[in-house]
């Protein structure tokens, strides 16, 4: 035990990282520690990075200078992706004290007995083949929702990625133990758990298991409201999953699927699993059977190679498709990967031009997505106060909404009336006459 310390820890990246950061900060709480903001001049700052983009490199810098000015003599430890891919380079910026790689960020309380400011910092690192463990984690704190990792890693080597690197093979617990988890996460009272992993789709390795056999677990599970799947390859979203979460009462009628690109070619030099053709499948057949569903998509431009004609194949696809948001991504270029030596670099100029273009037409997608539920009644999980005066919240299918803040309706399921979009793009709405509020679950033993 550790006691009368203070610790901050800050997440940079995917709700992946979220759940790690959550899981380690219970670690450092059992040991005597108070978790407090990044500025409440803590004795140790453990930072979890990400490495998809050099701005995620950029930042991790950034935060490492601004705790050093508020706590000069702070021990800094730097965990995530970042840390495994780039020790070496991690271990020269000032004021770092430990470095460690994705075998040794859930033991590190074990590399604190001393928390000295270090002339120079430890690297406790292993090459990425040699991490084979899976340590499941959740996000807790955040009333509403919990972030569960199902999975970690990814077997896909697709051409601009470098988190196979980062993150090794695709590994994963069994159901047995993943319901296990799970069921600490129901007794928490939680409403929403959201799936999350590097490649959870591909659950299952090894194991003789599937993510779909998973999810019908999952939809057991008592003390839970709501799952959402977090991000789903389309090549791994199966007819049988998009017809179980169309007739699950816990399952959101909410997906998340990567594009990356709508040019077959562009596809094919990322090596990605799929073509355009399956894709659009994949679409069509969620709002067959889920017409109200959400669909959001990422995107990447400016791959290398990608020329006009590429792009705008990739906008007129998204145009036509039934989607309802995107995540564009400018495609940055990152060491050790086959795209770095690619030929026919896109300017960096279009790049950017190209990705206002697809944010615009994400903006209209999601408005036109919004319209179409405007006089409609939804379920909404509404979260606590935003300093605004209203209280905010998601539908079922992921409409962000307000209404004129209430404290009995804070981490409670509301039936409303959607009415109109404000200024900022969230719905404006009102209850429901047949509302009936579902309060926080009893505590349910696992």
């Amino acid at each position: 035990m550790i006691p009368n310390k203070k610790v901050s820890l800050y997440t940079l990246g995917c709700k992946l990282n979220f759940s790690e950061t959550s899981s380690i900060a219970r670690m450092f709480e059992e040991e005597g520690f108070a978790r407090v903001e990044f500025d409440d001049c803590p004795d140790v700052y453990v930072i979890n990075t990400c490495s998809v983009t050099d701005n995620a490199d950029k930042k991790c810098k950034q935060l490492i200078n601004r705790a050093l000015k508020i706590n000069p003599n702070a021990f800094i430890a730097i965990i995530g992706c970042y840390a495994q891919l780039k020790p070496e380079e991690i271990a020269k910026i000032y004021g770092v004290d430990v470095v460690l790689g994705a075998s040794e960020k859930f033991k590190i309380i074990e590399h604190l007995s001393n928390l000295e400011k270090k002339e120079k910092a430890s690297i406790y690192s292993s090459k990425i083949k040699e991490v084979n463990e899976f340590v499941p984690s959740f996000s807790k704190g955040d009333r509403t929702r919990s972030f569960l990792k199902i999975q970690d890693g990814c077997d896909y080597f697709c051409s601009f990625c470098t988190i196979p690197l980062a993150r090794g093979k695709s590994r994963n617990n069994s159901i047995e133990e993943t319901i296990k988890v799970a069921n600490e996460v129901a007794i928490s009272n939680i409403h929403e758990v959201v799936l999350t992993g590097v490649n959870i789709g591909d659950y299952g390795q090894g194991k003789g298991e599937t993510f779909f056999e998973l999810i019908q677990e999952l939809d057991k599970i008592k003390g839970i409201d709501r799952f959402r799947i977090s991000s789903i390859e389309p090549n791994l979203l199966t007819n049988e999953i998009i017809e179980f979460v169309s007739k699950s009462n816990h399952f959101m009628p909410h997906f998340h699927i990567p594009l990356q690109s709508g040019s077959n070619k562009i596809l094919a030099a990322m090596r990605r699993k799929y073509n355009r053709e399956l894709y659009s499948e994949r679409v069509f057949e969620i709002k067959r059977l889920l017409p109200v569903a959400c669909i959001g998509v990422d995107v990447i431009v400016g791959f290398p190679g990608e020329t006009e004609e590429d792009f705008l194949d990739t906008y007129q696809f998204l145009n036509e498709l039934p989607i309802s948001y995107l995540h564009v991504f400018t495609y940055s270029e990152r060491q050790n990967t086959t795209a770095i030596k690619m030929e026919t670099v896109v300017p960096p100029e279009e790049r950017s031009k190209r990705s206002k273009m697809l944010h615009i037409l994400s903006d209209k997608k999601r408005r036109f997505f919004y319209n179409e539920n405007l006089g409609k009644t939804h379920k909404v999980l509404f979260e606590s106060e935003n300093n605004d005066g209203f209280l905010h919240g998601f539908t079922e299918n992921y409409i962000k909404v307000k209404i004129p803040h209430k404290p009995e309706y804070e981490n409670t399921i509301q039936e409303v009336e959607l009415l109109t979009i404000d200024g900022e793009g969230t719905v404006n709405c009102k209850m429901s006459k047949m509302s009936k509020t579902i309060l926080p679950k009893p505590v349910i033993n696992s």
